[in-house]
């Protein structure tokens, strides 16, 4: 009887102890099993083609080589990639992330749980999302990840003669997203372009161009960038043109076209004068024949008693007009010795 009462009383003593115990045993644990997931605070950005690390770490910094660590996009059960207990599982893994996805272990001892990626594609554009859980504790974040694609080495073509200058075009296709381009000079300064075009094709890649006139003595030599917008990194091609290539103009060139168009000027005119000349001449020859036949001969006398009739008068004035105008215009082959008309 008695050893049941102190077995009994025992019983009642130690439990509370042990629910005390245990308690204070696992807050001990979950507070050593506290941290936060930490992700770059910017957007990744990849080349198709190239090798990319989704970088995620702990904080504080512990080992994370007995938790799960969870790469994921939209769907939690269909990840990217997986890590639990202590090894990989590629049963449900995205198909097109098979083969090529890699949890770096270097550094797992240190919480640090980075994810590579192998050969990018442009479907891979999106938000990944880096889950670590440990027990009943787990944390996320989410990183962008920005996929760029370098199309070909800028073209650059010589046109034509535009504005007093050589028309240069630049030309490249196969980017993504669309591009930047730009005009510069051997010290790296921007030029300003004429014309600029983009266009989107089929494939979901663009293709852009862009011109500029080169005037002689200024900016022969020059390069056209090209570039991703999410990358500093581009393509460029340069290109020099002798000042032989312009248009050539000499001064004195310039001066004997002026002269020219001047004595042409003036030709015309002597043309037109003479043309006029001719003309007047050929009315006074019909003046002379016809109106007044006495004119450049010697004209018979008018007999003595002779009345004069109006008609006489008109004739006489007609050919006295048409002496002084031929004498004005220094028609000297018709001048001769007593040429007049009739003694009216």
């Amino acid at each position: 009887m008695t050893s049941s009462l102190w077995y009994s009383s025992m019983a009642s003593t130690s439990i509370p102890g042990l629910i005390i115990f245990c308690t204070s045993f696992y807050i001990q644990k979950l507070e050593s099993a506290q941290f936060s997931v930490i992700g770059p605070d910017q957007p990744v950005t990849a080349v198709v083609g190239q090798d990319i690390i989704l970088s995620c770490h702990l904080s504080p910094r512990m080992s994370a080589e007995n938790m799960e660590v969870r790469w994921f996009q939209n769907n939690f059960e269909t990840y990217v990639h997986l890590y639990r207990d202590g090894r990989d599982y590629y049963e449900q893994q995205m198909p097109k992330y098979q083969k090529r996805t890699e949890l770096l272990k270097d550094g797992i001892m240190d919480g640090n749980i980075s994810l590579k990626i192998l050969n990018i594609e442009r479907a891979d554009e999106g938000q990944y999302n880096c889950f670590v859980q440990d027990g009943i504790t787990h944390d996320e974040t989410i990183l962008d990840l920005h996929v760029a694609v370098l199309g070909s080495v800028p073209l650059i073509s010589v046109e034509d003669y535009q504005d007093g200058g050589i028309h240069v075009v630049c030309q490249s296709a196969g980017w993504f997203p669309e591009p930047k381009l730009v005009w510069r000079d051997p010290s790296g300064q921007h030029l300003p372009s004429v014309s600029e075009t983009k266009a989107q094709k089929d494939n979901g890649l663009f293709e852009a161009a862009t011109s500029i006139v080169i005037k002689e003595y200024t900016n022969s030599s020059l390069s056209c960038w090209i570039r991703d917008k999410y990358l500093s990194q581009g393509k460029e091609s340069a290109v020099y043109i002798s000042d032989q290539f312009f248009p050539w103009v000499n001064p004195w060139m310039v001066a004997l076209i002026v002269i020219l168009v001047i004595l042409s000027g003036f030709l015309v005119l002597i043309i037109y004068f003479c043309k006029l000349r001719s003309d007047l001449l050929r009315q006074l020859g019909w003046r002379r024949d016809v109106i007044c036949p006495g004119l450049g001969r010697t004209a018979p006398a008018v007999e003595k008693g002779k009345n004069i009739t109006l008609r006489d008068n008109i004739f006489a004035l007609l050919c006295s007009r048409t002496s002084v105008l031929r004498h004005s215009l220094h028609f000297t082959s018709f001048t001769h010795e007593g040429d007049r008309c009739g003694d009216h």
